[in-house]
């Protein structure tokens, strides 16, 4: 099934009511009384991402504040966003370019411009003050959600206090570019902030949103900016089970226009034999590295220098 073909069931919720008068705009921050970390939750990195944005304006419509340190609930791709369109669904994830790719100091501080870097540079000093971050987002794919854990183990293990979704996925990013939980603010070995992002499910499936605001309940939860009382009402039954911990070994990229899987994946699928062919990069063959290998997010957006699938391995 293309893209465009979806069915879209989430529509974006109006976000102009928080704009406020202040610089970056629609970014909302309380502080209690106690001490505590600055959690930060983001929603629309990628304008198309509807979830996220319905997952805080459920927070702020709640008045669900913080017991210890300080909250900020931030919307980033506001341009984009505003430009979402239920007939082309997947053309608003960006105005210039991907706002998930510019998180590097290069990018930030060099002369290039566009609507995302602009925005990036508004936000940077707030994501640089951020303690534990989480960046909620959504996939193409039906593939079953999933934390991107970044490279580091404190992201893993902050995933795992979560605990909704099972699945954590460990890897070091795109060739294309920084996202903004390889920021060094929180993948410095020496350093304690941790950023970690979700990946609800479809974009436009109404269940993606619902667990855009489990999991943002839980991250307030597993952080201590909140604490049991305060959620309960709202927190839904999940099964029992220990997280699934997989370890990315290889992101392809996407060399040239003629990308193309041999079949459809979905994504979390364990090819078992070590050898085989799941894709062609033009006339070059694109196989699996070992066996009980699992294809991570499979892109359907084949452009060249853009990651066209991870492959990884399910660690005990």
């Amino acid at each position: 099934m293309s893209i465009t073909s979806q069915t879209v069931e989430l529509m974006p919720v109006d976000i102009a009511r928080y704009a406020g008068d202040g610089v970056p705009s629609h970014v909302l921050s309380w502080t209690a009384a106690a001490p505590g970390p600055h959690v930060l939750l983001n929603a629309l990195m990628h304008g198309n991402e509807l979830c996220g944005a319905h997952a805080l304006d459920f927070l702020i419509r709640s008045g669900l504040r913080p017991r210890r340190g300080r909250l900020t609930l931030c919307f980033a791709n506001v341009s984009a966003y505003g430009a979402f369109d239920p007939e082309n669904p997947a053309a608003s994830r960006f105005v210039e370019e991907d706002m998930n790719r510019v998180w590097s100091a290069e990018a930030l501080e060099g002369g290039r411009t566009s609507v995302e870097l602009a925005r990036a540079r508004e936000l940077r000093p707030l994501f640089e003050t951020a303690d534990l971050l989480l960046d909620i987002h959504s996939m193409q794919t039906g593939s079953p959600p999933l934390f991107l854990s970044g490279p580091t183990p404190r992201g893993a293990a902050l995933a795992a206090r979560v605990g909704l979704p099972a699945w954590i996925v460990s890897d070091t990013g795109h060739a294309g570019g920084r996202r903004l939980i390889d920021h060094p603010r929180f993948t410095d070995p020496d350093g304690a902030a941790v950023a970690i992002l979700v990946e609800c499910g479809q974009h436009w499936r109404r269940e993606t949103a619902d667990l855009a605001v489990q999991v943002a309940l839980r991250f307030l939860l597993a952080t201590g900016a909140v604490d049991h009382d305060d959620v309960a009402d709202w927190l839904s039954a999940v099964p029992s089970a220990p997280p699934h911990r997989v370890q990315v070994t290889r992101a392809v990229t996407a060399s040239g226009d003629n990308f193309h899987f041999v079949r459809e994946f979905e994504g979390m699928e364990v090819i078992p034999a070590a050898g085989t062919v799941i894709a062609h990069d033009g006339e070059t063959p694109v196989t699996t590295p070992y066996d009980d290998c699992i294809l991570i997010m499979p892109s359907r957006r084949l452009k060249p220098g853009q990651t066209a699938v991870r492959l990884g391995r399910i660690l005990p």
